[in-house]
């Protein structure tokens, strides 16, 4: 119900003012625009003009505006065209209709804003090759064509399966903006979704190391899975960042001061010698990393 009133008022905020154009109805447009009018009906624009204030300011006028001094003068000028308009005008048009919707309310707070990209940078909406979102290329290719190093990531041995289509982007990522910044060792924010109130969105797939855990390991709970991991890929198994567990493990646990806990997590028990192969391999005894409910070492 809300939505309906909110769509609403959008809708009438777009109303001509007295003097101004006027509605012409769609009809007129399929005169001159047959091409995008003859399939538009399967688009998830297309509205039905019986149930809309008033008449003709659905399918074409719903985002191009009133269209009567257009179809009497055909310019751009005389009409809201996208091609010409600024990215602010742009992204004030969608989100006349769209700034209801969760995951698109955010959009100017966006790393994407900020970069002056709008809703056109990413979506065609007479056009659009995909069966979702009116995206303007596979999401996948979208996102490369402004990531390019994280396709070079994707093509790693070890990777999250985004190239096969088994996961989008979008799985992780919110394009529009997210709620909660996502700082990562002093990183900007990266449009990190989050799987449930505040949790990384990798718990939105590994739901078995979501916790809350009695004992808890700093380095995920400050920092997060990416302490570890490549979340994208990497040359090393479980997209650790070293290809040797151990030395992953004494960035923080080298008892110097130096670590990422900034206090320095010295090795526990003292006999613990690391030039000694059978301690090398960390993950032998502690089992628990990710948190544990019975061993504050996170043992078994």
């Amino acid at each position: 119900m809300a939505g309906s009133l909110l769509r609403l008022l959008a809708i009438l905020s777009l109303l001509p003012a007295a003097g101004a154009a006027d509605y012409a109805g769609s009809k007129a447009c399929k005169t001159c625009h047959a091409d995008l009018a003859w399939k538009f009906f399967r688009n998830p624009h297309f509205r039905d003009e019986e149930v809309l204030p008033q008449p003709g300011a659905a399918g074409c006028e719903s985002c191009h505006g009133p269209g009567s001094e257009h179809v009497k003068a055909p310019s751009k000028a005389s009409i809201f065209a996208f091609s010409v308009r600024s990215s602010e005008e742009i992204v004030t048009r969608c989100l006349s209709c769209h700034s209801n919707e969760m995951g698109r309310m955010n959009f100017r707070r966006s790393e994407h804003f900020k970069a002056s990209l709008n809703c056109a940078s990413c979506h065609s909406i007479h056009h659009s090759p995909t069966p979702r979102r009116l995206l303007s290329k596979v999401q996948r290719e979208l996102c490369y064509t402004c990531h390019p190093s994280v396709r070079a990531q994707f093509s790693m041995p070890f990777k999250h399966r985004v190239n096969e289509g088994l996961m989008d982007c979008t799985d992780c990522h919110n394009p529009h903006g997210t709620f909660a910044p996502s700082w990562k060792m002093g990183d900007r924010p990266r449009l990190v979704s989050q799987a449930s109130v505040n949790e990384e969105a990798c718990l939105g797939c590994h739901k078995d190391l979501r916790g809350p855990f009695v004992f808890e390991h700093t380095a995920v709970r400050v920092e997060g899975c990416e302490t570890c991991h490549l979340p994208h890929g990497s040359a090393n198994p479980r997209l650790l960042k070293r290809p040797v567990v151990f030395t992953l493990c004494l960035e923080c646990h080298n008892g110097t001061g130096s670590g990422r806990t900034g206090a320095g997590v010295p090795l526990t028990p003292s006999f613990h010698n690391m030039a000694d192969p059978q301690y090398q391999n960390c993950t032998i005894c502690h089992v628990r990393l990710h948190g544990s409910n019975s061993s504050a070492f996170f043992l078994r």
